[in-house]
């Protein structure tokens, strides 16, 4: 676990039993991404929202923190196999960073706060410890997933 204050990045990384392109599919597709949400905040996609995603694609997610609203969010990176990242209108990507290494991948999620609008919606979340924490497990529940 890193937290680059500086470039204001905080990022997690974990070995993967799966290729690469098995982890891609998964992030890839946002009717899944509640099964390995670590933060319990994602329930569900919207059915606007396309089965795989792309660059440029929007999806809509059901959340929960507390009370249910609605996220919208654009996919602003996009390497098959390699990359995936999304933003939405706070202005922070969650990004997907995948490596293939012997036996799997080596997967690094990243947190990238430098063009969030709020810092102090940010400070009084507290998102920076709290989203490491929910990092740490959403990479934990992605090694679950391909350790059945």
């Amino acid at each position: 676990m890193a937290h680059n204050t500086s470039t204001k990045i905080v990022s997690v990384e974990r070995f993967i039993p799966a290729a690469p392109g098995l982890i891609f599919e998964l992030l890839a597709d946002p009717r899944q991404h509640s099964v390995f949400d670590g933060s319990g905040s994602v329930k569900a996609a919207r059915i606007s929202s396309p089965p795989r995603l792309s660059l440029g694609a929007e999806f809509a997610m059901d959340m929960r923190i507390g009370l249910p609203y609605k996220m919208t969010n654009t996919v602003v990176e996009f390497e098959e196999n390699k990359r995936i990242a999304w933003r939405h209108f706070g202005g922070h990507i969650w990004r997907y960073i995948l490596e293939p290494v012997d036996g799997g991948t080596k997967l690094t999620e990243e947190f990238d706060y430098k063009h969030n609008k709020s810092s102090l919606f940010l400070k009084i979340m507290r998102a920076i410890p709290n989203n490491e924490k929910a990092m740490i497990k959403t990479l934990e529940n992605i090694e679950q997933y391909f350790s059945k």
